[in-house]
């Protein structure tokens, strides 16, 4: 018999989280949680996300990267990534 993780499609926010540790449970740029939400405040206990489906190899930028060197063009950063920024730290999906 075979098992499949899924990941679930909402996710209830626990008293004292953070965006950064919900989107490295699910393994997700923080970004696209963002997006994916339209959040602009803070996360708050009990509120409910929408976990995004996408999957890709998970990558921590380095200094002198660039959006065509990790995903082959900016258009494609932008949209694997929900976002246009690009900054040394960030966690991102690779193309």
């Amino acid at each position: 018999m075979k098992l499949f993780l899924h990941t679930p499609r909402l996710y209830r926010v626990k008293r004292g989280q953070t965006l950064e540790e919900i989107a490295a449970a699910f393994r997700l740029p923080p970004a696209l949680i963002v997006k994916k939400n339209a959040l602009t405040s803070p996360l708050k206990e009990g509120q409910v996300l929408v976990i995004p489906s996408e999957k890709g190899n998970l990558y921590t930028v380095r200094g002198g990267e660039s959006k065509t060197l990790l995903c082959g063009s900016p258009e494609a950063f932008e949209k694997k990534n929900g976002t246009r920024c690009l900054y040394i730290g960030q966690t991102v999906f690779l193309q």
